[in-house]
């Protein structure tokens, strides 16, 4: 068994879809329009077999408390692994995202945090 599909809420899939291809780089893999929303997913173009991700539309009236949560809490909806925390940490602040956690060590873990600006907050880690 692996992991097929995973899901962010967002607010708008268009904002999601621009974020998380031109300022993440991710790139799209399905959008299949459903009524006023789409099914909509992203992959790595490292493993574009990989697992989804599904910019899934946060209409649901459980889904904005629990989201509102989480950032408040500081608790990431998704957590994406890169080869180098700093290096990626700067390369997306030069293009304007807005950390919540600047690259914190903790043993053999790297972390990060951003905003999506979708509504959700994201953890980029690498592990030694």
């Amino acid at each position: 068994m692996k992991i097929h599909l995973s899901s962010v809420f967002v607010d708008d899939q268009d904002k999601a879809l621009r974020f998380y291809t031109e300022v993440l780089g991710f790139v799209k893999k399905t959008e299949v329009p459903l009524g006023d929303d789409r099914w909509l997913t992203v992959v790595s173009p490292e493993d574009p077999d990989g697992t989804e991700l599904l910019l899934e539309p946060d209409g649901h009236p459980a889904v904005k408390p629990y989201k509102t949560a989480l950032v408040e809490d500081g608790i990431p909806a998704a957590s994406f692994a890169v080869d180098d925390v700093p290096a990626e940490f700067a390369r997306l602040r030069e293009l304007g995202v807005r950390f919540t956690q600047e690259p914190l060590e903790m043993g053999p873990v790297t972390t990060a945090v951003l905003d999506d600006t979708c509504g959700n907050l994201i953890q980029i880690v690498h592990s030694k």
